[in-house]
């Protein structure tokens, strides 16, 4: 086992990992920026390493800060959470020849993976059902225009290097396609410096379910059920839960045996998830692997038992996963809520400053991964996310009715946050149907019906 672990994030996801490390009796370095002087996850490290400035380019995003950070510490581990280098194969390749153990899959495996176009055909050769599109890139706007007429209209053009919906166009008609092409493929340019681009066929009204995995050294891979990530904004998750109320046995059977399948064809070695796009008639495609514990992973942690980032630790250590199972039973059900400081009534526009007053909300069921506290001062340079409440019940309404009075309970004051929406897509009655795909906020009127407010005052006198 490892004697000391950077961790090489900040927030919510750098505490957890911290919390981990504590119970394997692992130390642990923290790295900061001027910004986050007064973060928790300075204060609760065995030692915390500045590495520059607010900006992430000049702190969380500059490699020769870390690695020194790491030297100067002898940590003999880095974990990279999520986002910022968690899926950068070059500092993973750069950790491993300073003789720093990074904890996630090998950086041939993130290299492969990060490549969609090569992702996509590595789960052709498995057999796993991918969305019928482009072999691989596509040079030009002739040959995107002569795939579009095979596969048929609407098309979606995605950035080979991307995620987070940047370099990614859909295309309805064909007079459409050049300037889709261009614009997709400049901006992947710009925000990847990699214009590649290809194309799929476009769904119009899919669900979003991913697969847990976790993978060892020796070949082993679990699938730990599915997670519901429809609930999104411009491709950015908001609401995310498990069981899917889409998927039944059958279905949770065949998706986990096609994500173990695409995990060993490439030696998965870490926790990651395996991406699919669920159709209105149940079938299901590859869309992409992320090859790092994912912001929602509490969830399967909650339906599972299991303790995610200590298991992720565990076999980056060199243990062994069991063999006897391939699958986890699920018990009861989970969701997660992600908290942001923005202002929902202005856009979404980012609410950075001091909070004045915090509560958490707590109870039976209740979990809250949050790094803010009363008196903090949310930075203006990174992601907004400020907590992430998740709940767990017997089955899918007791834990939204849990959730609908933990949002109520959570108090912050001092800047804006998406506690309100939230409360309102918790409490929408096609939301608790289960009637739902990744079009819901665009579609769906959230404002709290009659009937609504009859059943909300029934519970709330209950």
């Amino acid at each position: 086992m490892f004697r000391k672990i950077l961790v090489g994030n900040r927030g919510e996801i750098a505490l957890r990992i911290m919390r981990a490390c504590r119970e394997l009796g692992i130390a642990t370095v923290a790295v900061y920026s001027e910004a986050d002087a007064d973060s928790l996850h300075v204060r609760f490290a065995d030692e915390a390493v500045c590495i520059g400035p607010g900006p992430s380019h000049q702190s969380y995003l500059n490699i020769p800060q870390l690695i020194s950070a790491a030297e100067i510490t002898n940590a003999d581990a880095l974990h990279p959470g999520y986002g910022f280098l968690a899926e950068n194969a070059h500092f993973a390749d750069i950790c491993e020849s300073c003789e720093i153990h990074f904890i996630g899959p090998s950086p041939q495996v993130i290299a492969k993976m990060g490549d969609k176009s090569f992702a996509k055909e590595t789960m052709r050769n498995s057999r796993v059902p991918i969305i019928p599109g482009s072999e691989g890139l596509i040079d030009d706007v002739k040959q995107a225009r002569d795939l579009a007429r095979q596969i048929g209209y609407p098309v979606i053009i995605k950035a080979s290097a991307g995620g987070g919906g940047r370099g990614m166009r859909v295309v309805r008609q064909e007079s459409e396609l050049k300037n889709a092409f261009d614009t997709a493929s400049a901006e992947a340019q710009s925000a990847f410096s990699n214009s590649a681009i290809y194309m799929e066929h476009y769904f119009e009204n899919p669900r979003h379910i991913e697969v847990q995995l976790l993978g060892d050294n020796y070949g082993n891979v679990l699938a730990l059920g599915e997670r519901e990530c429809s609930i999104q904004r411009k491709h950015q998750k908001l609401v995310e839960e498990s069981p899917s109320p889409a998927v039944d046995e059958e279905l949770r059977r065949s998706m986990c045996e096609a994500a173990i399948a695409g995990a060993r064809a490439v030696g998965y070695n870490s926790a990651g998830t395996m991406e699919f796009l669920l159709d209105e008639t149940g079938h299901f495609y590859f869309m992409e692997m992320n090859t790092r514990i994912q912001v929602e992973h509490p969830v399967t942690e909650m339906v599972t038992g299991l303790d995610l980032i200590k298991m992720q630790i565990q076999v980056a250590a060199g243990e062994k996963l069991p063999k006897k199972m391939n699958r986890y039973k699920l018990r009861g059900h989970a969701v997660e809520c992600r908290i942001n400081a923005e202002d929902p009534d202005n856009n979404f526009r980012p609410s950075p400053g001091q909070i004045t007053s915090f509560h958490v909300p707590g109870g039976p069921g209740v979990r809250v991964d949050t790094h803010a506290y009363a008196r903090y001062r949310i930075p203006p340079f990174y992601d907004s996310l400020i907590a992430k409440v998740i709940t767990h019940g017997k089955d899918r309404e007791e834990a939204m009715l849990r959730m609908e009075r933990a949002l109520s309970e959570f108090i912050v004051e001092g800047v804006a946050t998406t506690i309100p929406l939230q409360l309102k897509i918790i409490r929408n009655q096609q939301f608790r149907s289960g009637q739902f795909n990744t079009k819901f906020l665009e579609k769906v009127d959230l404002n709290t019906t009659e009937s609504e407010k009859i059943r909300l005052q029934k519970t709330n006198s209950i």
